[in-house]
């Protein structure tokens, strides 16, 4: 038996697994009357699962293992639990096609202006057929540009190609072969991309390399009335030149689902801004896929305790 700390609220069913085997605090560093159980506890443990907190491992002398219901590890020090031999676990696969969903749907929404015109309604101002000021613009036969062609990439892909008739345009390392997407996605320099394509969809990881990669160079290279949807991670793109891109009216739109700082702050010009759509980081946000997701983070961890290959370990 090991002691395991979850520092997030998990269903009921996977921390009932969890308890049979191991003795395990719940405590959550996000609120404060949970904070001194998770410090003491996180001394004592030797596995953690949970998400979208920081872990300063250094206060856990005894950890073998860190199970991240996320597919996005940027919240750990990965040189740190190299350095100490510790495993690290994730839960990609499980949730790439609803986070293509939602990247789609704001590809959709800023395309079509639906939350603006869906206000519209709401505040009584829908009394007559509305005029060419409030058009939004077709999303079917342009030309998609994806940043980043993993699994979440190539699944937004999937839906512009076969669903909407949209030409591909792609950023990665390397040409990836995409069933059902011969011929109809083209892979590019991360230049020609933004400069070839009416809409862009950015889903690459957060790592050195990309903190920041979208900037004021960036945004001037898309086409003129472009828009631009993030669906990765805010820390990618720098926000005032998103702002700056928006004010001036060289991107038409954006649609973001990931902020650099999140909770968004409440005087964050992005939050209200009339072009853009904000959500609050909704990609892998359903029932199904975050019940998926804790199961795999569960296996994972229990795996790793019984001194087996967890499902899906992340390689440091």
């Amino acid at each position: 038996m090991s002691r395991v700390l979850v520092f997030r609220e998990l269903p009921v069913d996977q921390l009932a697994r969890l308890q049979a085997v191991h003795e395990v605090t719940v405590a959550d560093p996000r609120k404060p009357d949970q904070r001194a159980a998770y410090d003491a506890a996180l001394a004592e443990v030797e596995g953690l699962i949970g998400s979208s907190f920081k872990i300063d491992i250094a206060q856990a002398p005894r950890l073998k293992v860190v199970s991240s219901i996320s597919v996005g590890v940027d919240n750990y020090d990965l040189a740190a639990l190299k350095a100490r031999g510790i495993l690290l676990c994730h839960t990609p696969g499980v949730l790439t096609e609803t986070t293509a969903d939602t990247i789609f749907a704001l590809i959709m929404a800023a395309s079509r202006r639906l939350v603006e015109l869906a206000q519209h309604v709401r505040e009584g101002h829908w009394d007559k057929n509305i005029g060419e000021d409030l058009f939004g613009w077709d999303v079917h036969g342009k030309t998609l540009g994806v940043l980043g062609f993993g699994r979440i990439g190539q699944a937004v892909a999937r839906r512009a190609a076969l669903g909407f008739g949209m030409p591909v345009r792609y950023y990665s390392r390397r040409a990836v072969e995409v069933p059902g997407l011969e011929g109809k996605a083209q892979h590019g320099s991360l230049d020609e991309v933004l400069a070839g394509s009416d809409i862009i969809a950015l889903t690459l990881p957060l790592s050195e390399d990309t903190r920041g990669l979208i900037g004021a160079r960036e945004f001037a290279l898309m086409r003129p009335g472009a828009i631009f949807v993030n669906g990765a991670r805010g820390a990618i793109v720098q926000e005032d030149a998103l702002l700056a891109a928006l004010d001036s009216g060289h991107l038409r739109a954006a649609g973001l689902d990931v902020f650099a700082t999140e909770p968004l702050p409440l005087d964050s010009p992005l939050r209200s801004h009339p072009k853009l759509t904000a959500l609050p980081h909704i990609g892998s946000a359903t029932h199904e896929t975050r019940h998926r997701m804790a199961v795999l983070a569960t296996d994972n961890l229990l795996a790793a305790l019984a001194g087996r290959t967890p499902p899906a370990v992340y390689s440091l």
